[in-house]
């Protein structure tokens, strides 16, 4: 049994205030684009199974535009008669009962089974059980839910589990009514041969559980995702196998997404820097300036930086001045990072090896503190 699995789609998501020949907004077409690079790698690979775990759309009331393309796509995929299950994420979901979940407009659909409702759904085929927990705004009602997905396995078929959460981790993205799944509930995973996760953005196995993934998201929503690699999960159950946890492959699958290229300009001597602009065609370049004296921050433009850069889609500048100079302080948001500003200070009390240790540890936080604050924005 073949399963693709894809997730966070964020259809409708723009950025940038740069437009294609279409009067598109590039960032969004990029989304559209990525969306239909997934679809012709269905129609390839013809899966038994296709799902989507959450945020289909980035809005809850997404524009004309994501609506008419997700139909257009929709129809592609209902005509290749697999099964398609898709579950709703807190992007999708509305706020109050006062609107209508958007997921809505694919019930009339043959192949499309959706769950939207805030509250576990049964989707039961010949040889697959899909046990779907969409985005739920009230999050006490998550344990119950979970319960009753739990009475609901069938030890006679393939069960696999959908959600829209944050799980193994205690932390969140600061967005209106996610949850983070209870870790005293994860039991339940030993239960299902696959447990299919969105919200978090980048593909990878939760803890210490060999059958629970994010698949991560099409495209980034924010310039700090700095993952190049986005793309689906291509999950083989092994149908020979009847025991509940039968073995399984997880392969995780890269599409073409519009690259993000860091460069480095050292200010100690600009006027010798060597650029290498031959990774940057149709990119998007973030360009740092460092060691900036405060007169060079006066005298050197950001029109002139992005002339070095002519074939990029887009050119961010940020400007990190001198260390030793006033500019230093982290109320500047020209100057250091706080990530920066903060290993200066571990430096002064740590040895060389323990710093080197500490350093890799405080990135690490730092890159889940930026993607909890901008993955998803």
């Amino acid at each position: 049994m073949k399963i693709i699995h894809f997730s966070d789609t964020h259809l409708g998501y723009n950025d940038l205030d740069i437009l294609n020949e279409q009067n598109i907004n590039q960032r969004e077409a990029d989304f559209y684009d990525a969306f239909t690079q997934v679809v012709a790698q269905i129609k390839k690979i013809k899966p038994d199974y296709i799902i989507h775990t959450g945020d289909l759309f980035h809005r809850s009331s997404p524009s004309n535009r994501a609506i008419t393309f997700a139909l257009e796509q929709f129809k592609i995929l209902d005509a290749l008669n697999i099964p398609f299950i898709l579950i709703a994420g807190n992007h999708s979901t509305p706020r109050t009962n006062l609107s209508s979940p958007i997921l809505k407009i694919f019930e009339s659909f043959k192949n499309i089974h959706v769950s939207y409702s805030q509250e576990y759904k049964k989707i039961e085929f010949k040889n697959a059980l899909f046990h779907t927990l969409p985005h739920m705004n009230d999050d006490t009602k998550a344990l119950e839910q979970i319960e009753l997905c739990e009475k609901n396995i069938n030890a006679e078929k393939k069960n696999i589990m959908m959600m829209h959460c944050s799980v193994g981790a205690w932390y969140l993205m600061q967005e209106f009514g996610e949850w983070v799944y209870p870790s005293d509930k994860e039991v339940i995973f030993s239960k299902m041969d696959y447990v299919a996760l969105g919200h978090w953005h980048g593909f990878g196995r939760v803890g210490k559980h060999e059958n629970v993934y994010y698949s991560g998201s099409t495209e980034r929503t924010s310039l700090n995702d700095k993952r190049n690699s986005k793309g689906f999960v291509l999950v083989t159950l092994e149908e020979k196998n009847s025991s509940l946890f039968g073995d399984f492959n997880v392969e995780f699958k890269e599409i073409k997404i519009r690259p993000i290229v860091q460069k480095e300009l050292d200010c100690e001597d600009f006027e010798n820097v060597l650029i290498d602009a031959s990774d940057t065609e149709n990119a998007i370049v973030e360009v740092r300036l460092t060691n900036l004296t405060p007169l060079q921050s006066i005298e050197i433009q950001n029109a002139e930086i992005k002339a070095f850069f002519p074939d990029a889609m887009s050119v961010s500048v940020k400007r990190e001045f001198k260390k030793g100079t006033n500019e230093t302080d982290v109320t500047d948001v020209e100057a250091l990072s706080l990530e920066e500003y903060f290993l200066e200070h571990i430096k002064e009390d740590a040895d060389e090896k323990e710093y080197d240790r500490l350093k890799a540890k405080i990135g690490e936080l730092f890159a889940q503190y930026e993607e909890a604050n901008n993955d998803s924005l």
